[in-house]
């Protein structure tokens, strides 16, 4: 739970700043570029956390079906978005991609960190 306060808290902080730096055209586009990586990368931690204490052998197999959920997610979100038009393209691009991967990354230290726990024997 610890990692999903981080993730939310720094995504917020950047994305404040992000935002203060650009016009403010470009601060809607930037939060919604925001808002869907955050959202899936906590719900998706948190739900990994909880399998891993519940059933530990099975996070593989949760693991498969949350990327498969988080593709259907993706897809549908950014043709929403984009079709609808509420968003400018390149800032929303940019800042979607910048914090897909960054999330990701933070989700698989968290993996290898929750995975070695698990292993040690120290949950």
């Amino acid at each position: 739970m610890k990692l999903a306060w981080w993730m939310l808290s720094g995504s917020v902080l950047s994305a404040l700043l992000v935002t203060a730096l650009f016009s403010a055209g470009a601060g809607r586009s930037i939060w919604l570029g925001m808002l869907g990586p955050l959202a899936s990368a906590v719900i998706s931690w948190i739900a990994m956390e909880r399998q891993s204490i519940r059933r530990p052998e099975a996070l593989t197999r949760f693991l498969i079906k949350a990327f498969a959920a988080k593709m259907v997610f993706f897809g549908v979100y950014i043709t929403a978005l984009l079709r609808v038009g509420t968003v400018r393209p390149f800032p929303f691009v940019i800042s979607f991609m910048s914090y897909f991967v960054s999330l990701h990354v933070l989700e698989a230290i968290g993996l290898r960190r929750l995975q070695a726990g698990v292993l040690k024997g120290n949950k």
